[in-house]
């Protein structure tokens, strides 16, 4: 087998190497079923045992409360920023919006489709490189969106955000769902595309508050609504069963490392290995505010892009992968979702120090 490589790429993403061990097992037979994953039936008595048991996994790790419907949809995020106002926003009510990256930027884009919206805080002043810290939201807002981790500007929201009483908050948590405890409680909907932290691209996790499912208007594309999914189990079309196949696993694999609270102290310490050796590097420094910065994705900078472009030549000679920075920013950015190793974090640094010993 060919040497696995240090990846960190920002998705998809690297995945835990015992999840990945056993799809391989069952590619050929799910079990003693006779018939590999790929080829059962979403409608088989196998692969539904599959789906309760994500659903439920999902119920567990994420102490996701009794009235929230679990929906496991196709299409990104990217879908989501559609559906969500397509399915609870009106040409006469506003959304408010958190813009803090490229991907609130899209979703605040798709909302304008359908209704008003409202820019609630920015930070594309200072090129999205931190989390503001004042809001001022419209009169009587539909919702709220935000989006929890900035995967491209390497920043993220520490806290949820505190929203007006009785406005509903909904969250693009793609890029650091179950990085660490959530409080699902304070969301009307949470959802992410599963090829960072839960699994392969494919499938969308959705947590919709159950009181929402209804009051979408009934003249949607069916599949463009909450209800049909909700009703159906996710199940209304063919599912995308390989991959919901694999966020059982990784959901396996997460509780296998004693939950959430274990998952965050891993990504704090994974994280806070770099973020160390970056602020005291004279060679190298970190883009995001230190208030503002992400567990997920770190973003970093020699400050000339000659150098950053031969660190990174450098780097994937070496087996470093991914590292190239998102075009927005430059420089580099070392992904360090939840199946990232720490080994790896330990082998980046060092060859950080060393490169920037070469140079000086």
């Amino acid at each position: 087998m060919t040497k696995r490589i240090w990846n960190f790429s920002a998705g998809p993403a690297v995945l835990p190497e015992a999840v990945l061990n056993e799809a391989r097992e069952n590619l050929l037979s799910l079990g003693s079923t006779g018939i590999g994953i790929l080829e059962h039936s979403h409608r088989g008595k196998a692969f539904v045992a599959v789906y309760e048991e994500t659903e439920a996994l999902v119920r567990d790790i994420g102490q996701v409360p009794g009235n929230y419907k679990i929906l496991f949809l196709q299409g990104g995020a990217s879908t989501q920023f559609a559906m969500l106002p397509m399915n609870f926003l009106t040409p006469e009510t506003t959304a408010d919006f958190l813009v803090t990256g490229a991907w609130a930027e899209k979703a605040i884009e798709e909302a304008q489709l359908f209704g008003k919206t409202h820019v609630a805080c920015s930070s594309q002043d200072r090129n999205y490189c931190y989390i503001p810290q004042s809001l001022a939201f419209s009169d009587q807002p539909a919702y709220v969106h935000y989006t929890s981790n900035n995967t491209i500007f390497g920043t993220e929201f520490a806290t949820i955000p505190t929203v007006p009483a009785g406005v509903d908050l909904c969250c693009d948590a793609s890029s650091d769902i179950f990085s660490r405890p959530w409080d699902v409680s304070r969301h009307a909907v949470i959802y992410a595309g599963a090829q960072k932290n839960l699994g392969p691209s494919g499938v969308t996790l959705v947590i919709i508050r159950d009181d929402l499912i209804e009051r979408a208007p009934k003249t949607l594309p069916t599949m463009l609504q909450y209800r049909t999914h909700a009703k159906n189990d996710s199940m209304y079309n063919t599912p995308p069963t390989f991959a919901i196949y694999l966020m059982n696993l990784v959901l396996k694999w997460i509780k296998g490392q004693r939950g959430l609270e274990s998952m965050a102290a891993l990504n704090q310490r994974k994280a806070g290995k770099l973020y160390s050796y970056l602020d005291q590097s004279q060679l190298f420094r970190a883009t995001a505010n230190r208030d503002s910065r992400s567990l997920m994705n770190v973003t970093f900078v020699t400050g000339n892009p000659e150098v950053d472009a031969k660190f990174c030549a450098a780097a994937t000679k070496a087996g470093f992968d991914g590292l190239k920075g998102h075009r927005s920013v430059g420089g580099m950015r070392a992904s360090l979702y939840n199946a990232f190793p720490e080994a790896g974090v330990d082998a980046l640094v060092e060859f950080l120090r060393a490169f920037e010993a070469e140079g000086k």
